[in-house]
This record gives structure tokens, C-alpha cells and sequence, in this order.
């Protein structure tokens, strides 16, 4: 276990950092402007699941290996930039489904959204950089194995991503909901967040934002 003191410190960093908007909170805050409330929501849960099995390779040792090759740090991060302009594309084609009223939108599966989601949170190269180099360093030899320690950091960071991530998602639904009393003023919202993922997609490949 982390001394009680080493995680509380942890987590008043974590948190300062995921408040900052990032590729987690343009990437919500795209996709419940495109789809809605629940697809944000959704996308948060399955983002959170990526990050937990960044976590796992972290503790593991295998986001190490990640993180010091080039090569297979570039091909997750195009992989994940790609995928992200693929879904802002997709909103943008189907903008014209978001016209009705939300409560009765187009249903979209819920493990679709969960998968997409996932695929965005686990192909995220910052996100893994950055728990290969800041996890150890709130580690105690001394506290017992380091790999649990690890994966109880990393825990307390996907936990606090996924409440401040959907507070951001219920923020921009709310935001959506308000333009739902115009179906021209919806549509332009589904192009608005098709736009954010394709740009926030084009900036990771280029530049690999901070996660």
C-alpha cells in the first residue's frame, strides 16, 4: 500500500492536471456535442477503462517497454489520432440524426460507445508516458511491492478522471440540450464536435498534446 501521505499528495496533483483540459476533456466534451449526455457519459466510463489497462501495463512493466520505443509509441499514437478523426468524420456525416429532440435521438449501442471510448482512452500515448514517469516517483521500496503500488496510483487517478471528466460531460450536454430547441442550431453542434475530434486527433498526431 502507498503511505497515506505519498497518495494524498498524489491525488491533489492528479487532480490539478486532469482539470487542465486535455485530449480526455476535448474528446468528451466532442462527442457529447455531437451525440449527447449518454454518449459523453459512456465515452467517459470507456476512456476510463483504456486508462486502466495503461495502468495494468504500467505496473506490469510493459508501459515502460511502451514508452522508451519510439517506433511502438508512434504507431499507438497515430493509431489513436486516426481513430479519433474516424469518429469526428462519423459525426459529421451523420450530424443531420441529432435534429431530432434528444430524448428521442437516433439510439446508439451503449457497448459501441462504451468500445469506442476505450479505444480512445487505451491508445492515448501522453496518458501512458505520463504514468510511466510520474507513478514511480510517489512509490515507497519500502511500503511493500512496488507493482500494487503502482496499480493503486494509477487506480486513484482513473477514479478521479472519470468523476471530473463527467462533470464535464453533463456540463456540455447541458450546453446541447439548450440548442436542441433549434434542429439547425443541433446539426451545427454535431459538426462543432465532429470538428473538436478531428482537430484534437490531427494535434496528437502532430504534436502528441499533454494527456
Amino acid at each position: 500500500m502507498v503511505p497515506l501521505s505519498q497518495l494524498l499528495t498524489f491525488a491533489a496533483a492528479a487532480a490539478l492536471l486532469i482539470a487542465l483540459p486535455g485530449p480526455s476533456v476535448l474528446f468528451v466534451i466532442g462527442r457529447t456535442l455531437a451525440l449527447g449526455r449518454r454518449a459523453g457519459l459512456l465515452s467517459v466510463v470507456g476512456n476510463a477503462s483504456g486508462m486502466l489497462v495503461q495502468t495494468a501495463a504500467v505496473a506490469l512493466g510493459v508501459g515502460a517497454i511502451i514508452a522508451e520505443s519510439i517506433a511502438v509509441l508512434t504507431v499507438v499514437k497515430l493509431a489513436g489520432a486516426a481513430y479519433l478523426i474516424f469518429l469526428g468524420i462519423q459525426a459529421i456525416r451523420h450530424r443531420h440524426e441529432v435534429q431530432a429532440p434528444v430524448e428521442r435521438a437516433v439510439p446508439r449501442s451503449a457497448w459501441r460507445l462504451l468500445a469506442q471510448g476505450f479505444v480512445v482512452g487505451v491508445t492515448n500515448p501522453k496518458s501512458i508516458v505520463f504514468f510511466v514517469a510520474i507513478l514511480p516517483q510517489f512509490v515507497d521500496p519500502a511500503a511493500g511491492p512496488i507493482p500494487p503500488q503502482l496499480a493503486e496510483l494509477g487506480l486513484v487517478f482513473v477514479v478521479l478522471a472519470l468523476g471530473m471528466d463527467s462533470i464535464w460531460a453533463l456540463t456540455a450536454g447541458a450546453a446541447r440540450h439548450w440548442f436542441a430547441r433549434s434542429p439547425r442550431r443541433l446539426s451545427r453542434l454535431g459538426v462543432v464536435g465532429g470538428v473538436m475530434m478531428i482537430g484534437l486527433g490531427g494535434t496528437l498526431a502532430v504534436t502528441g498534446a499533454k494527456s
